[in-house]
């Protein structure tokens, strides 16, 4: 293997943990709070901004859609990229569809389908911010 190919090696994986990384870890956040039988206990409460369930979902599910976007519009290859849109709303609705099924087995939590579909609402509009932003850019 020559220098050449070690340094695009090098840069391809810095690539993937820059755009990869916080979906991940994101996705994990999400985990880990819906593990908690009563999250609201560790989420900081603003007494000026009083947000339903049905609005956290929404605003959580917009950042992860934004982020699976922003990695498969520049991190996923050609092929990623053309369909960046759709994969990105797929994957945070499905990662929803699992979280809304991991909590049905946490005590004092419940699965619900409202929550699922503003997931998606969530993650269509995360992911047509970013659209917008690249959109800005060029």
């Amino acid at each position: 293997m020559d220098i050449q190919s070690d340094d695009t090696a090098r840069k391809r994986g810095l690539e993937l943990v820059w755009y990869w990384g916080p979906v991940a870890l994101y996705a994990g956040l999400i985990f880990y709070l819906s593990s908690l039988s009563h999250p609201e206990q560790y989420i900081p409460s603003f007494p000026f901004l009083k947000l339903g369930d049905k609005a956290l979902h929404a605003i959580e599910y917009a950042l992860l859609g934004f982020l699976c976007y922003r990695a498969f519009r520049h991190a996923a290859g050609t092929w990623g990229e053309h369909y960046a849109v759709l994969l990105a709303v797929m994957t945070a609705t499905i990662y929803g569809a699992t979280d809304e099924w991991h909590q049905a087995f946490v005590p004092f939590r419940e699965s619900d389908r409202w929550d699922l579909a503003t997931d998606l609402l969530g993650a269509c509009l995360g992911v047509l911010m970013w659209v917008w932003i690249d959109k800005e850019k060029n």
